[in-house]
């Protein structure tokens, strides 16, 4: 049986708080779950709890925790851009906690992946990393997905054609909302976060994702939910990028989309799978 212990450890003057969750036998792999924002470390649907001990009763070690400024964790707020120091903290408490530890994957949902792609390539324990509907946000990327992804499921909709019949389609509000879309999805800036930063990033944070999974030398385990706009979003800057399609392709990257699923997989067979898939992945 595993066991669950709440831990602490510091990032400068601040203490940080999480969950380490130990298998019965010590571990020679371990899984650190970097949580989003705004989020802490159980998780939506408490799927962060759920799949740190699925992994510990597998035999491998996992811990999550609050990065400064969220949860029970102390310090100022701070984005997905920059929490290197939290991250390196953590896996330097696993190792230190863990003698048996020979190497650590990390494993992020949306702006959590975004944080692990970035920060994996400058830490040499790191051999593997498991990216969740990875965030890469812009504007003409968010209207370019809602173009694909929701104006042309919305023309299959039943209720639309109900709506279209009982005279209640807005006519004027759904046209200027499809035209600001289309202006906006031929933009051709790249964009960066649209959250706040401390100090202005030298690149997009898209860009230094995909040079930080390009530098990166391990495995990578990408999954994506069939229903979420952020997942699709990725999906399509993919398959629209050259360099982002070459790297995606790449023997080391195992891809599973989930197509029912939305962004916190929300049913608990969609948590499940998500589940074996990391745990398949991780111990083979």
């Amino acid at each position: 049986m595993s066991a669950d212990t709440p831990i602490s450890f510091r990032v400068g003057a601040d203490w940080l708080y999480g969950m380490l969750h130990r298998p019965p036998s010590p571990p020679q792999r371990a899984v650190l779950i970097v949580v989003g924002g705004p989020q802490y470390r159980v998780g939506s649907h408490r799927q962060f709890v759920l799949l740190a001990r699925a992994l510990a009763g597998a035999g491998v070690a996992a811990l999550r925790f609050d990065y400064r400024g969220m949860g029970d964790s102390e310090g100022a707020p701070r984005t997905f851009e920059h929490v290197a120091d939290d991250i390196r903290a953590a896996v330097d408490f696993l190792f230190a906690t863990m003698p048996t530890l020979g190497d650590v994957a990390l494993w992020g949902l949306c702006d959590a992946a975004s944080a692990v792609a970035m920060y994996a390539p400058d830490d040499a324990r790191v051999n593997g990393i498991v990216l969740v509907n990875p965030w890469v946000r812009t504007e003409a990327g968010l209207a370019r997905a809602y173009l694909k992804h929701y104006y042309w499921r919305r023309l299959l909709d039943p209720d639309l054609w109900r709506k279209l019949r009982r005279g209640e389609f807005q006519w004027a509000a759904s046209w200027h909302s499809l035209v600001g879309m289309l202006v906006t999805s031929r933009s051709r800036n790249a964009g960066g976060a649209t959250m706040p930063a401390p100090q202005a990033p030298t690149a997009p944070f898209t860009e230094r994702m995909r040079l930080g999974l390009a530098r990166f030398p391990g495995r990578i385990l990408l999954l994506l939910s069939g229903d979420d706009i952020t997942g699709q979003e990725f999906a399509d800057l993919v398959a629209r990028a050259p360099a982002w399609r070459r790297l995606m392709k790449s023997r080391r990257v195992t891809r599973r989309e989930l197509t029912p699923a939305n962004h916190t997989f929300a049913r608990r067979e969609w948590r499940d799978q998500v589940a074996r898939w990391t745990i398949d992945w991780v111990t083979s």
